[in-house]
């Protein structure tokens, strides 16, 4: 016999023997390949090195768990994608940790005997006394084909994400102690509003970036801009609350732009104007004139003004004690024009509103919006109907035109810096650029006659 029969006889025996082996191997083999998640094409590791439009890119792809699972052949055979909704969470952490439950108990499934080609019992995969796989509900559903497993969009029970309405109560009692009573007003209103737009007994986490768009488009198309941009600034305030408190991952409402708004500007009074309405009001409203008196002399808001109180009326010392815009209390002085125009303040209860409809000093039991109200109808009523004013005059008209007065007067010896200087300490603007750009806004550096350049 050939030499090179016999070798080729013993390669046909290991041949065979292996292949006989290789069966048994195969036998032996798991059924199905481990559960993996696909995020969006990137290394889920390295996601804080990537860059935002990186990220953002991933993110808008579909993430998933893909398994495989071993066919009669021995061979694995890639199964439908498992996404169950989670693509509705629109921040990598949200996503990602849900996806880990479902390949968590995907897998659990599958090493307990679950098939895809087959109908399986979930009673008998799930061993008595265990605890339960699926929170929610049975979310393994066999298709009409029974070819494939599809994990349902119903999503893994989350005990501890609150609901929209538990998480925006809970912000606003936070909110409540550390903003003034009139922020806060305007702000529970606003997130009421917001509120009623959802079902609000899903969970906080379910609201995103387009949802919040389709909300503040609707207050753009009711109201204008200038509303809808106040909405997104308390839901951003809102929403930090509860990203700084870890009950949502991120405030996406800061990367909301901001729309652009035509500025309400009060038109300042000319020096005719002045005259007549303080000589009208001399004769018809003396309370009213000595409100205005307050804005005009010492540069306060209307806002402030309201919440003077008796006692914060220093007439020995000249000093007015105010809360202002950017300060809880500011010490200005009174200057004689004014302290004038005030009686007697002693004997007057000290708790008691500087200004009431009635008198200085009066009880008068009305929250800020009230009292702000009742001094503005009241200027309406009195002043801009008689002398037919348009909607740019207003109390705050007053403010700008006498400080263009006093800015125009000092100018007549000073330098405009030395001019800014000083006036800095008298209206109450923090830096130059902030006064600067106010006189900017009120108009109150005018070029002198420039005919002889012609």
């Amino acid at each position: 016999m050939s030499k090179y029969f016999l070798a080729l006889q013993k390669v046909h025996d290991f041949v065979h023997d292996f292949q006989l082996f290789e069966a048994k191997i195969t036998t032996m083999k798991k059924k199905f390949s481990e559960p993996k998640i696909y995020t969006g094409g990137v290394n889920i590791k390295d996601w804080n090195k990537l860059k935002r439009k990186e990220q953002e890119e991933a993110l808008s792809k579909e993430w998933y768990v893909y398994y495989s699972f071993r066919q009669e052949d021995g061979n694995l055979k890639r199964m439908p994608n498992v996404k169950a909704g989670a693509n509705s969470f629109k921040t990598k952490k949200e996503r990602y940790n849900y996806l880990k439950v479902i390949q968590s108990q995907l897998l659990q499934l599958l090493e307990l005997g679950l098939n895809p080609y087959e109908d399986n019992d979930l009673t008998v995969l799930q061993k008595k006394n265990e605890p339960r796989i699926i929170h929610k509900e049975e979310v393994l559903k066999q298709s009409n084909s029974k070819e494939q497993v599809i994990l349902e969009s119903n999503k893994v029970e989350q005990t501890n994400v609150m609901t929209i309405k538990e998480a925006l109560e809970f912000g606003l009692k936070l909110k409540e102690n550390v903003i003034n009573i009139n922020s806060y007003k305007n702000l529970k209103n606003r997130i009421k509003k917001f509120s009623k737009f959802f079902n609000d007994s899903l969970p906080i986490t379910s609201i995103d970036k387009k949802s919040v768009m389709e909300y503040l488009n609707h207050v753009l198309m009711e109201n204008s801009a200038r509303t809808r941009n106040n909405h997104r600034t308390d839901l951003s305030s809102m929403f930090q609350v509860l990203e700084d408190n870890d009950i949502i991952a991120n405030n996406f409402i800061k990367k909301i732009s901001v729309l652009k708004t035509k500025a309400e500007k009060n038109k300042t009074y000319t020096s005719t104007q002045e005259k007549d309405i303080f000589e009208y009001l001399e004769s018809n409203d003396p309370l009213l004139l000595l409100y205005i008196k307050f804005i005009s002399y010492n540069f306060l808001r209307p806002v402030e003004v309201n919440r003077l109180r008796i006692k914060d009326i220093d007439l020995v010392d000249r000093k007015i004690y105010v809360k202002t815009k950017t300060k809880a209390l500011k010490v200005k002085i009174i200057p004689d024009i004014l302290v004038q125009e005030l009686p007697n303040l002693s004997e007057l209860n000290q708790e008691h509103y500087l200004f009431t409809p009635n008198g200085l000093g009066l009880e008068w039991n009305a929250d800020e919006i009230n009292r702000r109200d009742n001094f503005s109808k009241r200027f309406k009523t009195v002043v801009k109907d008689h002398f037919k004013l348009g909607s740019e005059y207003g109390l705050y008209s007053f403010r700008h035109t006498f400080i263009t007065k006093l800015y125009r007067k000092l100018r007549e010896e000073k330098t405009p810096f030395e001019v800014k200087s000083y006036l800095m300490n008298i209206t109450g603007h923090t830096t130059m650029d902030a006064l600067e750009k106010y006189l900017r806004d009120i108009d109150a550096e005018l070029p002198e006659d420039y005919s002889n350049l012609f």
